[in-house]
C-alpha cells in the first residue's frame, strides 16, 4: 500500500486522531513507532518512515510507543470497505483464524495457496499472514501481562503463542522488555469483576452516535440472547474455544466492553467481534461528508453525525433473523424467534453476568483475574437478575450465544412457528452453513455469498442484501425495495419507488449502507 509521505507526515504534525490506524509512523533515531496522534514532538523528517500496518513497523526492528500505545489504535477502515482477499484476510486474521487453524487454515478459508496470500499481504501491509497474527497477539499478551495476576506461562498460551520461548521473544521485539517489566511497570492490582473478566476500552474515531445503535439493536433483542439496559447493550457469544458474556457502554471517545470469557483464548476474535457489531472501524468523517453533499441527507447527518451500520457477530443468527422476519412485523418475528430459542438446549452458566464494568480511568485495559487455557465454563453458580424472559442457561438472568447451524438443524417443527415454507428455507440454509457452502462470516467472499444465498429457495434479493449489508459488513447496500426504506426516502423528499431510489442513490456511493440506516431512522 501506498503512503504519501507529505499528507502522513502533515497527519502527525497535526496530531489528527481521524488518521489512527491508517498507517504508522515510525522514528529510525528512536527506534519505536507510533500512532498518528502521539503527543511526543514531531520528529524530524529525516527521521521518519511510514508502515501500513503495526506487523510492518515490527518487523523494521521498531517496538511500540508506550505513551501514545499505538496496537491499542482503532482498526484501518478500509478492511470494512474493501471486499477483496487481502481485506477479507485481514478481517479472519483479526477473528483469529491464523491462531486457531495456521495460514494453511487461513489460505484455505480464502482459496488461494499460502505462498500467493503471503505475496499479496507483503505488497499490501509490508507482513505476512504470520507477522500480522503475531502482531495481535502480543497486543492480547500485553493486555493479560499488565493487569492480571496469571503467570506469564499461562499468559502465553492465553494470547495464542505456541510456546514460551516465543511469548518472550515476540514480547521483548515488540515492546523492548521482557514480559516481567510489562506488569511491574503498570502496577496497582487487577479491578475485581470475577474469574473470566476482562474489561477494555475500544477505541474508535468520533463522532459516534451511540443512541441509534442501542436504539437499533434494543428493537430487536430477545430474552434469553441479549438486552439493552441503562445505555449498556448485553449480549451472549460463542466463540471458537467456548461461551462467553459481552456488555457494551459507549462513552466519549471508546467503548467499555466487558467480557466474560470460559476460555482467555477467545479474546482477540471477542474483540473482534465487539467492534464489528458496533461498526468501530468506520470512518464517520468520510461516511457522512459524501451523505451530506446530498441536500436531502444534508440535514440529518448534520443533525446526527456519525450514525454507525449496527453490523453482526453471527452471520447465522443474523440471517435466521431476517429469514423469520420476512413479510411480518418486527414484533411477530422477535416472538417467533424467541419461541424458536425455548426449544434450544440450555447452556451451562458462565457466571455473575457482566454490567456497564468499571471505569478503567486513563488505562486502554483493566482486566481481572481470570482462569486461562479452560474449555469448559467457568464453574461458579450464576446470580439473579438480568434480562428476565427465556433463559437457556436454565438460570436467572443469564444470556447466551445464538444456536449453531447443527443445532437448528435438530429441532423439531414445532420449534418454528412459522410456514412450512419458511421453517424449509431455515433448514437449508443451516444445511448449507453447516456444508461451509455459505459464508456468513466478515471474511466470505461477499458477491459469492450473495449468489449462494439467492440460490437457495425462500431467500431473494432483499434477504441476501441485508446480509450482505450487516452480516459481511459491505458498506454500499442500499436495498430500494425495503418499504422502511421507501418510507424514510418519501419523509426526505426522494425518490420513493424503488427503481427512481436505486437510480438516485448512486451519488451515496460506497457508503449506500449507511444512507440505508438513515432512510431507516427518517422513517
Amino acid at each position: 500500500m501506498e503512503l504519501d509521505f507529505e499528507r502522513c507526515y502533515r497527519a502527525v504534525d497535526s496530531r489528527d486522531q481521524r488518521f489512527d490506524g491508517w498507517f504508522y509512523t515510525g522514528v529510525t533515531s528512536t527506534g519505536i513507532y507510533c500512532r498518528p496522534s502521539c503527543p511526543a514532538i514531531t520528529p524530524k523528517r529525516r527521521n521518519v518512515r511510514f508502515f501500513p500496518s503495526a506487523a510492518a513497523a515490527q518487523g523494521a526492528g521498531l517496538r511500540a510507543c508506550r505513551r501514545c500505545r499505538p496496537d491499542a489504535a482503532p482498526g484501518s477502515p478500509q478492511w470494512d470497505v474493501r471486499a477483496d482477499v487481502v481485506g477479507r484476510a485481514m478481517r479472519l486474521i483479526a477473528d483469529g483464524v491464523v491462531d486457531r487453524d495456521g495460514v494453511p487454515g487461513l489460505a484455505a478459508r480464502l482459496g488461494y495457496t499460502q505462498r500467493h496470500l503471503h505475496r499479496m499481504l507483503r505488497a499490501e501491509l509490508g507482513a505476512g499472514p504470520l507477522a500480522l497474527a503475531r502482531a495481535q497477539r502480543a497486543q492480547t499478551a500485553r493486555t493479560l501481562i499488565e493487569t492480571t495476576g496469571l503467570g506469564l506461562a499461562e499468559v502465553a498460551f492465553a494470547a495464542g503463542f505456541g510456546s514460551v520461548r516465543q511469548f518472550n521473544d515476540t514480547v521483548r521485539q515488540v515492546y523492548g522488555t521482557v514480559p516481567s517489566q510489562l506488569r511491574t511497570g503498570r502496577g496497582g492490582p487487577p479491578t475485581p469483576g470475577g474469574a473470566g473478566t476482562v474489561t477494555l476500552r475500544l477505541a474508535y474515531r468520533p463522532p459516534l452516535h451511540a443512541a441509534a445503535l442501542l436504539e437499533f439493536l434494543a428493537a430487536r433483542t430477545l430474552p434469553g440472547l441479549d438486552e439493552v439496559r441503562d445505555g449498556t447493550y448485553r449480549r451472549g457469544l460463542r466463540l471458537p474455544h467456548g461461551p462467553a458474556e459481552v456488555a457494551l457502554t459507549p462513552t466519549t471517545g471508546y467503548v467499555v466492553a466487558t467480557l466474560r470469557l470460559a476460555d482467555l483464548r477467545d479474546l482477540a476474535p471477542a474483540v473482534a467481534r465487539c467492534r464489528r457489531l458496533f461498526d468501530l472501524d468506520a470512518d464517520p468523517e468520510a461516511v457522512d461528508q459524501t451523505l451530506a453533499a446530498d441536500p436531502a441527507l444534508a440535514g440529518v447527518v448534520a443533525a446526527e453525525p456519525g450514525v454507525r451500520v449496527p453490523r453482526a457477530v453471527d452471520g447465522f443468527e443474523l440471517a435466521l433473523r431476517a429469514i423469520v422476519g420476512q413479510q411480518v412485523s418486527l414484533p411477530a418475528a422477535r416472538t417467533t424467534l424467541t419461541r424458536l430459542l425455548t426449544h434450544t438446549a440450555p447452556a451451562p452458566a458462565l457466571g455473575p453476568g457482566p454490567g456497564p464494568g468499571p471505569d478503567p480511568g486513563d488505562q486502554e485495559v483493566c482486566v481481572t483475574e481470570s482462569a486461562s487455557r479452560r474449555r469448559e465454563p467457568l464453574d461458579h453458580p450464576a446470580e439473579a437478575g438480568g434480562s428476565g424472559g427465556a433463559d437457556r442457561r436454565g438460570g436467572a438472568g443469564g444470556v447466551w450465544g445464538f444456536p449453531g447451524a447443527e443445532e437448528v438443524l435438530g429441532l423439531p417443527d414445532a420449534a418454528f412457528g412459522m410456514p412450512a415454507a419458511r421453517r424449509e428455507t431455515i433448514r437449508a440454509l443451516a444445511r448449507a452453513v453447516a456444508a461451509g457452502e455459505v459464508d456468513l462470516e466478515p471474511g466470505g467472499d461477499r458477491a459469492e455469498t450473495v449468489r449462494r444465498l439467492t440460490a437457495l429457495p425462500g431467500i431473494g434479493p432483499w434477504t441476501a442484501g441485508y446480509l450482505a449489508m450487516r452480516a459481511l459488513g459491505d458498506p454500499d447496500v442500499l436495498l430500494p425495495t425495503d418499504l422502511a426504506v421507501r418510507r424514510g426516502a418519501a419523509a426526505l423528499g426522494l425518490p420513493a419507488t424503488p427503481t427512481t431510489l436505486d437510480t438516485y442513490a448512486d451519488r451515496w456511493r460506497p457508503w449506500r449502507s449507511y444512507a440505508a440506516i438513515r432512510l431507516w431512522r427518517a422513517a
